[in-house]
């Protein structure tokens, strides 16, 4: 008997847990995660978006639009900065890679960038040119961060982002 040949790859896996991590979100309208891995393939940290811990998710809005301050985007901490504050260990995310659900808005390349990840492979890029986006992409290139979408080969699984 051989081995299995029809297993998913590393890169796949990899945003699998990403996308299992974004079904923690309660976010009504968008489910992000992130999983970052080190060089050895270890994963590192993992987040979804979400509230701050200790901010309730039953009194804070949900919305997307309205006054800034009656909407989530002030509160809301995105899969990126949760998944860099959960790592384990800080130090390890020097050169790391970063798998994530939807592309990093400028503020998650910003911390992406100062902690040290060198690679960031993405499913979605839906807000492609938004300005926050373009910005993230000005930053990546400038600080040498490398980010490509992730295409999956297997098709018996479910790496959506809708």
């Amino acid at each position: 008997m051989k081995k299995r040949t029809d297993y998913i790859s590393w890169e796949e896996y990899f945003m699998a847990i990403a996308q299992l991590s974004a079904l923690r979100s309660k976010d009504p309208n968008t489910q992000v995660g992130a999983c970052i891995v080190n060089s050895r393939k270890r994963i590192i940290g993992i987040g979804y978006n979400g509230f701050p811990t200790g901010c309730s998710d039953d009194e804070l809005p949900w919305n997307r639009e309205g006054e800034f301050l009656d909407t989530k985007y002030p509160y809301v901490c995105h899969a990126e900065m949760n998944a860099i504050t959960n790592a384990s260990n800080k130090s390890h995310l020097e050169g790391a890679t970063m798998y994530v659900s939807l592309f990093p808005c400028n503020e998650c390349a910003k911390l992406i960038v100062q902690v040290g990840i060198k690679e960031v492979v993405f499913l979605s890029d839906k807000y492609h040119d938004e300005t926050i986006f373009v910005a993230s992409r000005r930053i990546f290139d400038m600080a040498g961060v490398g980010y490509r979408q992730l295409i999956p080969n297997h098709t018996d699984i479910q790496l959506t982002l809708e």
